[in-house]
């Protein structure tokens, strides 16, 4: 048995979780994504060792939540870590649109995904594309690629946002169709050129020019977290596990790569599964 919880980040920096480029990509370091939305993601193990790496800065005992690795000549010795933590997934995305002029973009799969981190499985409601919310909108967006249509006003959509992220109303709330989700997310990347210098000369170093894709700032995502209910017959909390890890309230942590240059910037929030969305 399991103790549920789900963690909300909200990008403060551009954010950049992935692998180095292959000769497939040219010199473009791509993000994660997810296999069937084709999404940004932070995949589970990354968001662990966040975690891990800041309790260990601030010397709190961390080693009976996250498990032990196997020890060389000691058969046996690895343990199961007491909490779990799943891949975050986009919740909101936010996309430029030149007569808004940011539109918070989401899709029914995604959004079904955070019904049941939150709610559970019971009462899954219907989310139809091009539904939206928010403040009065013209019946047309205009996005890079051309002109979409609205429909209808959905009044369920304000409680998918949450309420402790940066200005939750001032944007306008739209869920596209799950097949159009990766075009358009595509088009909100954050993209950038990067180069390394010689070190005594003002020119790039051979094969040091490179691209990379980031999920932008303020982009909001949502991961489980679970722990088991009991350890050698010890009632196990998930509440002590956000104390001791410093989670009481909001945090700001880093996740991804290039942070020394002003990327994976987030604020983070951990909530106890309930039965409402709050």
């Amino acid at each position: 048995m399991y103790h549920k919880a789900y963690g909300i980040i909200e990008t403060l920096a551009p954010l950049h979780v992935g692998a180095s480029a292959g000769e497939e990509t040219g010199n473009l370091n791509l993000i994660f994504r997810d296999q069937f939305t084709q999404t940004g993601i932070i995949p589970g193990s990354s968001i662990r060792g966040r975690f891990r790496a800041d309790m260990r800065q601030q010397k709190k005992d961390f080693s009976h939540w996250y498990g032990a690795g196997a020890k060389t000549g000691e058969p046996n010795s690895t343990t199961e870590g007491i909490v779990k933590f799943e891949y975050a997934s986009i919740l909101w995305m936010p996309v430029y649109c030149p007569n808004q002029p940011v539109v918070r973009v989401s899709c029914p799969i995604l959004l079904k995904r955070y019904h049941k981190l939150a709610v559970g499985e019971t009462a899954m409601p219907t989310f139809k594309p091009y539904s939206y919310y928010g403040k009065e909108s013209p019946e047309k967006l205009f996005f890079n690629l051309g002109f979409l249509k609205l429909g209808d006003k959905d009044k369920n959509l304000q409680h998918y946002i949450p309420d402790f992220v940066s200005d939750p109303n001032a944007y306008l709330l739209l869920v596209v169709d799950d097949k159009d989700m990766a075009m358009i997310h595509d088009m909100a990347l954050y993209r950038q050129s990067r180069v390394a210098l010689e070190d005594t000369q003002k020119r790039s170093k051979k094969g040091a020019f490179f691209d990379v894709e980031a999920l932008p700032e303020g982009t909001i995502m949502t991961f489980p977290l679970a722990s088991r209910t009991a350890v050698q017959e010890q009632d196990i909390q998930l509440q002590t596990f956000f104390e001791v890890a410093g989670f009481e309230k909001s945090r700001e942590l880093y996740f991804g790569g290039l942070e020394s240059v002003g990327f994976g910037r987030s604020q983070v929030t951990l909530k106890q599964s309930t039965h409402a969305i709050a």
